[in-house]
């Protein structure tokens, strides 16, 4: 009996000992980060905002690759199907808590097939039109919808993307009969909407700030629950006779979900670590954005908690993957 105590003891060790090792080792070569939207995007400004440090912080070069389509499931399924090794990870949006039920049909479980590892930041969404348009308020845009119902036109950065449901809980919160037009990310519905072709976005606002200062956007209002440091003077959706309107637009690293715990653990240190710097905090202050620092068992939690809320919106939404 005490002899197999020992030899099992001894076998838990030697998994712990393997199990360091790999953390110490990794990474050993350039890591692969997966963006599902459009260059430009807010999930892709923050990818190789952190890339940069985690690149300084591992000695190896980290590869922010592009890989839109189909509100972000396409770029999702490689790292889904990716070998679990730490070398492909995941930089996602709110939508990949909207996806599994926009996208009932997945070849993969997004509650199965990835590990939550660390939120990179959350910001508000920012309701912009063109100055042409001549509405100036919530207010406006709300009446004149109403005067015009499924006349008007909002745009989003792709089917089930958290653009696109922001705007959808806006549009349930309002009553207002507006249709959708989605596009391949954030900077391609910014060009319309600055152009007219759709009458309003709810854009990130670190991808909006530069039009919205140089005159070629107005912004109406913010989504989340407070008021923007980066828009001051931009009242938020609630304060627009809205009562209760709050929408967080998050981005965060995901890896497969056989991924070691000791890497995963890892990132999310480095992760955190990036966050204290002086460079990321003004980085994120520039954009409108502010850190959510969880381990990766509190933002799995808060993932799957969003994947609830999700689905609730899609369902009482009626809206459909495209």
């Amino acid at each position: 009996m005490r002899l197999a105590f020992r030899v099992a003891a001894l076998l838990v060790a030697a998994v712990l000992t393997t199990d360091g090792a790999v953390a110490q080792s990794w990474p050993s070569k350039p890591v692969r980060i997966i963006v599902p939207f459009t260059g430009g995007s807010a999930t892709d400004i923050l990818a190789r905002t952190f890339g940069q440090q985690l690149s300084e912080a591992w000695g190896q070069p980290v590869i922010v690759e592009n890989r839109p389509g189909a509100g972000g499931t396409i770029g999702t399924g490689i790292v889904a199907n990716a070998p679990a090794d730490g070398y492909t990870l995941l930089v996602h949006s709110a939508a990949y808590s909207v996806n599994p039920s926009m996208y009932p049909d997945l070849p993969f479980d997004t509650r199965k097939a990835f590990v939550e590892i660390a939120p990179l930041g959350g910001q508000p969404n920012v309701l912009v039109v063109a100055p042409a348009s001549g509405i100036k308020s919530v207010q406006d845009l709300v009446t004149q919808a109403k005067q015009k119902p499924g006349v008007f036109n909002y745009g989003s950065a792709g089917a089930g993307s958290g653009t696109h449901i922001n705007a959808e809980k806006f549009r349930l919160a309002t009553g207002i009969d507006a249709v959708h037009v989605p596009y391949k990310g954030t900077p391609e519905a910014l060009t319309d909407t600055m152009a007219g072709r759709v009458t309003f976005f709810f854009s990130p606002i670190s991808a909006a700030l530069p039009q919205v200062k140089d005159g070629k956007l107005i912004a109406l209002a913010v989504s989340s629950a407070r008021r923007s440091s980066a828009l001051k003077d931009v009242p938020t959706i609630a304060e627009s006779g809205v009562p209760g309107f709050d929408y967080n637009l998050w981005v965060g690293l995901f890896g497969p979900a056989a991924m070691p715990a000791d890497i995963v653990e890892r990132i999310n240190k480095d992760v955190q670590r990036a966050l204290a710097t002086p460079e990321i905090k003004e980085r994120l202050a520039n954009l409108g954005a502010e850190p959510m620092p969880m381990t990766p068992a509190e933002f799995k939690q808060f993932a799957h908690d969003e994947m609830d809320v999700g689905a609730r919106i899609v369902k009482a939404a009626g809206v459909k993957g495209q």
